[in-house]
């Protein structure tokens, strides 16, 4: 249980990643002809944007690949003395063994600054020839036009169920962990299409038990049951605040979850009740108003009791 399972089972290949079809057919043209040019990879976290990246240059470098291949993560250091340092230094060398250029994979880089994007623009422009630029990006239209317009652009998106659960069972098999049905499912609902958060919930499942089941994987990952918050809410919208205040309350001290995470349930639930749109269209704003005051640093307690207050009243005016 020493291995961190993110990296033990991370493809090696480009046919091994997993719910990305369309891109990695489109990557395995580029692997054929041993050229790539600059590539934006964008898309939601636990994706395969990272994994993908390494795949590629391996199949483009073979043997020399981690000669020829660099990767930074631009949320460590987000200002421009990271591109006039180790981009830089690494770019102007030339590439190891027969290949014609190196890859530097920038990880997140929607996070460098201004200045940093506009230094990054004039590498890249610069060392074209001897070296190529991979970025992964949450958010591709925070990467400035200038770089946008000299990259390809690849979209991820979050894993269909069907390939987390199964890329989930064939680790399960090699590890020889049980996962019951009403777990997998589980793993399906708190991992939402981010196959690295699933894995990683499985493993400190597996940590407890060789059994997985719905209840440890709820218990070990910090959240709340489903029918839990569906039955807060209903109690909210019934008028009965304070027995809906508790089992917030039971919430907080049972499973440990923060405030955010309460109000991301909820918001998820919303969804699902028997009441009409133009209700849950006000539940919605309420939650909303309710997560920003969260990040800005407000008291979670209170904040979750005035947002089942207005749950409350809101349920008021359906009677």
């Amino acid at each position: 249980m020493d291995d961190i399972w993110i990296e033990k089972y991370r493809p090696k290949t480009l046919d091994d990643v997993a719910g990305q079809d369309k891109i990695i057919e489109r990557l395995k043209a580029y692997a054929k002809t041993k050229n790539v040019p600059h590539l934006i990879f964008a898309g939601p976290a636990g994706t395969g944007k990272t994994t993908s990246a390494l795949a590629l240059s391996r199949e483009i470098f073979g043997d020399t690949w981690k000669q020829n291949f660099n990767e930074l993560n631009a949320s460590d250091e987000r200002g421009i003395g990271i591109i006039r340092g180790k981009i830089k230094n690494f770019a102007r060398t030339a590439p190891m063994g027969k290949s014609n250029f190196k890859i530097i994979f920038l990880d997140e880089a929607d996070s460098l600054t201004n200045d940093a994007q506009a230094a990054l623009r004039r590498t890249i422009e610069k060392y074209t020839h001897i070296c190529r630029f991979i970025m992964s990006a949450n958010y591709s239209s925070k990467i400035i036009e200038p770089i946008q317009s000299r990259c390809t652009v690849f979209r991820f998106t979050p894993i269909k169920a069907d390939d987390v659960k199964k890329y989930i069972r064939k680790i399960a098999s090699k590890e020889k962990l049980e996962i019951t049905p009403d777990g997998l499912e589980t793993l399906i609902f708190i991992s939402r299409g981010d196959l690295r958060r699933a894995i990683n919930i499985l493993q400190v499942g597996a940590s407890v038990g060789k059994k997985i089941t719905a209840d440890l994987l709820y218990e070990t990952s910090a959240t709340a049951k489903p029918e839990d918050v569906k039955n807060l809410i209903d109690a909210a919208l019934s008028g009965n605040f304070m027995a809906s205040r508790n089992q917030l309350y039971n919430l907080l001290i049972t499973h440990g979850l923060s405030g955010e995470d309460v109000v991301k349930q909820i918001h998820q639930s919303i969804f699902d009740l028997t009441i009409p749109d133009e209700t849950k269209v006000r539940l919605i704003e309420k939650t909303g108003e309710t997560e920003f005051r969260l990040v800005e640093g407000s008291n979670s307690h209170i904040q979750l009791e005035a947002l089942l207050a207005q749950f409350a009243l809101a349920g008021g005016k359906l009677k």
